[in-house]
């Protein structure tokens, strides 16, 4: 008589395992959770560091329209009334028309002239292989890292031995410079997420290297373009210390920030404060006025550079 074998159980046969509620999704829940207090977290820091900036900026235009009785004795109400004249006395008599005139001509020189060279270069490094590319790139690179005021007494006789002291074009030729690094940094990634095959199409068409970055690439680069130009216009419209060193004697070239800091010496013996807050929101509303408008094409340009 052959024994009887016994046979495994069939998976159908098997008890079923009993499954704790909550145990499967206890660690998406957990991952869940955390996101949404770090989410929470970032909201606030966003909501303090909105109010560190914002009010600020508004106390200082509600100042701009108060006179100097009102703004020490009553600095967080509502002006009594609306003081335009703050503004004319300002731009006349502080000479901050001038000054304005002068920040303006200097931004839109040494903006232009940043990003002409700093297009040229990013793209060279970005889409061409010689010796030397990388050496070259991480010199632009460097130059990030090096604090400008260390740079003040060299720079000064540098200017000064080319005869360009107390002049614009020094000005502007320092301001290009102090902005290169940055804007061929972000150009050269935003250059090499721009795809082969359009260049190759452009060369095959006939286009020299020079057309084909001018009237293909650059139009391509669009959104990177207008990001890194506002940036280097936010920058060097509130630059104090280069025009400070370069045009320290030649006050009817001086630039809007060294004439508010002019009035802002002088308003210690004046007394004229409400003055002083209509130059500050004169000097701080195309800034922000600027970026207002161009926002989206800023977001743009910095998310293209980033996907692409």
């Amino acid at each position: 008589m052959n024994p009887q074998t016994t046979l495994p159980p069939t998976p159908a046969a098997l008890p079923p395992k009993t499954v704790k509620p909550g145990a499967a999704g206890g660690r998406g829940g957990r991952g869940r959770r955390e996101v949404r207090i770090l989410a929470n977290l970032g909201h606030v820091a966003l909501a303090v560091w909105a109010v560190i900036v914002i009010v600020p900026i508004l106390w200082t235009f509600l100042a701009s329209f108060k006179n100097t009785t009102e703004i020490f004795s009553s600095p967080w109400t509502m002006p009594a009334e609306l003081r335009f004249e703050n503004y004319a006395r300002a731009w006349t008599k502080a000479n901050v028309g001038r000054y304005f005139l002068n920040s303006v001509i200097v931004v839109a020189c040494s903006t232009f002239g940043t990003m002409l060279l700093g297009s040229m270069a990013a793209y060279v490094l970005a889409r061409y292989k010689f010796w030397g590319n990388r050496a070259i790139y991480y010199l632009f690179v460097s130059g990030l890292a090096f604090p400008v005021f260390l740079a003040l007494v060299p720079l000064f006789f540098v200017v000064k031995n080319l005869g360009l002291l107390d002049t614009h074009t020094g000005v502007v030729l320092v301001y290009i410079a102090y902005s290169l690094p940055f804007t061929v940094f972000f150009l050269a990634a935003f250059f090499k997420t721009l795809p082969s095959s359009v260049a190759e199409a452009g060369m095959i068409d006939g286009c020299s290297h020079t057309r084909l970055f001018f009237q293909v690439m650059m139009p391509m680069a669009k959104p990177g373009l207008i990001s890194v130009g506002i940036f280097n216009i936010i920058g060097q419209w509130g630059q104090y210390q280069l025009p400070l060193v370069l045009l320290s004697n030649a006050k009817d070239k001086w630039v809007l920030t060294q004439g508010i800091a002019d009035i802002s010496v002088n308003a210690g013996y004046e007394a004229d404060w409400s003055g002083l807050f209509a130059a500050l929101t004169i000097a701080i509303l195309p800034m922000i006025v600027v970026y207002a408008i161009f926002q989206r094409q800023i977001q743009s340009g910095l998310t293209s550079g980033a996907v692409k």
